[in-house]
């Protein structure tokens, strides 16, 4: 059960963060299931190795989203999304 979670959420920060960054269009739901995965785990990192704290839920919301976003920047930058 938590799997399938975790796979809705993401898809949704993935999702969230592709509109943010204007790649909607070039993305699919497989592309924003591990984007939204990694990416949220990756913003949760580093807010704390920031210090940042995450403890409301539209707090974690937003960091995942940001993390799943600058995953997308990252990519971008490397050539993977154009």
């Amino acid at each position: 059960m938590h799997w399938i979670v975790t796979l809705i959420v993401g898809a949704v920060v993935g999702w969230l963060a592709s509109i943010l960054m204007k790649t909607n269009a070039q993305m699919g739901a497989i592309a924003n299931i591990v984007v939204g995965i990694i990416g949220s785990s990756l913003g949760f990192w580093l807010a704390g190795v920031l210090g940042l704290s995450t403890g409301g839920p539209i707090v974690g919301w937003v960091v995942a989203v940001l993390g799943a976003a600058l995953l997308i920047f990252i990519l971008k930058a490397v050539g993977i999304f154009t």
